[in-house]
């Protein structure tokens, strides 16, 4: 059967305004506004996917630009591998990028598996945190010098992100030349304002190994000590971040075990993308 609808006029319920402006003339269509042009220099962007078989899960990355010093991205807590390129910390580094200068590898994060999967017992936290730290070093590594062979490696996060790139600048401090490090902890076994210890109470040699502000003060390793010696350190903290004191402390740290590094303290808390865009055009 079939059915029609009968379309009716309405009047409408408020008198339009008079108004001043005239319509274009009859015939003369109306100047379309010019859309703006982006003027910024092109940037060669891959997407890489695969089975990781360390984790037994798809992992994700992308790839900025063609040549260059490499940086290695750690997103935020549970953060994404286009955290970056969505909080616009990529754009600061465009003309960089596009010169050659930099290629830039995001990472995916697998935090709510480890740190914060709450519902794991801490020893499988720590456990699923160290198949991470494999993933990084024996398949995101060999695709960095496959596609980029010989040049060094800045390793770089903000938040936990920072955490995770100070981890493993500090574990192998000779596979990279640089470490930035906005609003990062190097301690996740504390209680610090409001942030709570990511294992619970819990602690083995595994922990301590993968805690810089507990493995440093006791290295005696002179290679390893060296290596960090070499290093470019760019610590950043905010005056009112909740790891502020922490910061300070670990720079007290480094300063014992004579590894040079900058120690920069912002005003107010500085903990989020518009802070970290000024941090990445002022310290990368």
């Amino acid at each position: 059967m079939k059915t029609s609808a009968k379309a009716t006029k309405s009047k409408p319920s408020v008198r339009a305004k008079r108004t001043t402006q005239k319509a274009p003339a009859k015939g003369v269509k109306k100047r379309p506004e010019a859309e703006p042009v982006d003027t910024r220099p092109p940037i060669k962007r891959e997407y890489h996917k695969w089975r990781s078989p360390r984790l037994e899960r798809d992992m994700e990355l992308l790839v900025f630009g063609h040549a260059g010093t490499k940086i290695l991205m750690f997103p935020t807590a549970g953060g994404t591998f286009y955290q970056y390129e969505d909080l616009r910390i990529i754009d600061r580094l465009r003309d960089k990028i596009a010169a050659g200068h930099l290629q830039v590898y995001c990472v995916d994060s697998i935090d709510g598996e480890s740190f914060y999967c709450w519902w794991a017992e801490p020893r499988g936290r720590i456990e699923r945190h160290i198949k991470y730290e494999q993933y990084i070093l024996e398949e995101v590594f060999p695709l960095m010098e496959h596609k980029n062979p010989g040049t060094p490696v800045i390793s770089f996060g903000c938040s936990l992100g920072a955490y995770h790139a100070s981890n493993i600048a500090f574990r192998h401090p000779h596979l990279f030349c640089k470490l930035c490090s906005f609003s990062g902890r190097f301690d996740l076994t504390q209680h610090m304002n409001g942030f709570r210890d990511l294992f619970d109470g819990y602690y083995d040699q595994d922990v301590y190994y993968h805690t810089p502000a507990h493995f440093i003060p006791k290295l005696t390793d002179h290679n390893i000590l060296e290596a960090m010696r070499r290093m470019d350190i760019q610590i950043v903290i905010g005056r009112d971040d909740a790891f502020y004191k922490h910061n300070i402390a670990f720079s007290t740290t480094l300063r014992k075990k004579g590894i040079s590094h900058n120690l920069h303290t912002w005003n107010e808390e500085a903990h989020r993308g518009y802070y970290w865009r000024r941090m990445t055009s002022a310290y990368v």
